[in-house]
């Protein structure tokens, strides 16, 4: 990762967030403007088939519900709040957990609503820390997942669906939470194996230069493995409260992956801990290494200012105006012929010594 020219990155993580109008009714949907509209995908499957299609009109899910007993509608874009409204009815969803799905933003959480389970969680972009919302709907026969954009790291689920595997196509739409979920928590790893690389070359640097933008690198890495952490901490806990608690949506097998999901959080906190950890002594080590540097700076400029204390000494001594003709005591070196020499050989013997002594005291 270079982090030197991603300075402010972890900035981008945080856009401006959208707040619903104030006063307005609760469960009102208010689409941002600027939001991409709606692209509705759908994977509806049993142990031997599945359709994998794109629609546009809400209600021909319907008769998918009927004819498949897992489907799995994914959503990407919210720039159309009539749509998610449409979709919100044919799949009798609450309209307070439609308002947090349109304003993005939201605390990674769970909530039970009898016939379904609400889930959100920050889904990375694969852009360094950015992470987006993505939020997800949990019944007995249907999955709805919502995204802020297109692109995401669940290719993976969906070729398991596609390639027939047994356990998926076996299992219920609990089951397919918990394989998106699994997907989501481990596309940290790969983001925090790059910051991980990036702390390892920044540590050889540190070891090799004291290039003082080190320390800028180093706090941009920081402060995205902070931004990591604000984002799978809550995470964690909704995954923790989805594993604990009994709903009828979600079968005993299933919680049982749903704990490898919960150990998987706790790995990535762990690890995004240990990389602040090493980013923080790094930082000290670069702090340690520049103050051995000056200190050995001014160790050097000491022992020079100290040898020419007394050459001055005695070049100021000569330069003092003395008439060896009043008295023959007033320089008499001014006037003998090897006088300048002499003052130069002293010189030379003074400072000569003063090495030699500082040698022996280990001070050079």
């Amino acid at each position: 990762m270079p982090t030197g020219s991603s300075q402010g990155r972890a900035r981008r993580e945080s856009a401006p967030r959208r707040r619903p109008t104030i006063g307005a009714p609760p469960g009102t949907l208010q689409a941002d403007p600027n939001a991409p509209p709606p692209q509705i995908s759908v994977i509806a499957y049993d142990g031997d088939q599945y359709v994998d299609l794109e629609v546009r009109d809400p209600e021909s899910l319907r008769e998918l519900r009927r004819k498949f007993p897992v489907t799995w509608v994914n959503v990407n874009g919210l720039g159309d709040s009539d749509l998610l409204e449409l979709i919100g009815d044919v799949f009798g969803l609450h309209r307070l957990a439609l308002e947090d799905v349109i304003n993005v933003g939201q605390r990674p959480k769970v909530e039970d609503y009898g016939d379904h389970l609400f889930l959100v969680t920050r889904m990375p972009l694969g852009d360094g820390t950015r992470t987006e919302q993505a939020a997800m709907f949990l019944g007995k026969d249907f999955l709805l997942t919502f995204q802020e954009t297109p692109g995401d790291p669940l290719d993976t689920v969906r070729s398991r669906i596609r390639e027939g595997r047994p356990r998926i196509r076996a299992a219920g739409p609990d089951y397919l939470a918990y394989a998106v979920l699994d997907a989501i928590v481990d596309a940290y790893f790969p983001v925090l194996d790059e910051l991980g690389d990036a702390l390892e070359g920044i540590e050889e640097e540190i070891l090799s230069s004291s290039r003082g933008a080190v320390i800028a690198d180093l706090h941009n890495v920081k402060r995205e493995l902070t931004s990591i952490r604000r984002v799978i901490l809550p995470v964690r806990e909704s995954l923790g409260t989805l594993f604990r608690d009994e709903n009828p949506v979600i079968t005993e097998p299933t919680r049982l992956y749903l704990r490898d999901v919960v150990d998987h959080s706790f790995q990535v906190m762990e690890l995004a801990e240990t990389y602040r950890d090493t980013a923080s002594g790094l930082i000290d080590l670069h702090l340690t290494l520049v103050s051995n540097r000056m200190n050995d700076i001014m160790k050097v400029l000491t022992i020079i200012a100290t040898i020419f204390i007394p050459l001055g000494f005695i070049a100021g001594l000569y330069g003092m105006n003395f008439d060896g003709g009043i008295s023959p005591w007033n320089m008499p070196e001014l006037r003998w012929p090897f006088g300048y020499p002499f003052a130069l050989g002293l010189m030379a013997a003074v400072a000569g010594a003063m090495v030699m002594y500082f040698r022996r005291k280990d001070w050079l």
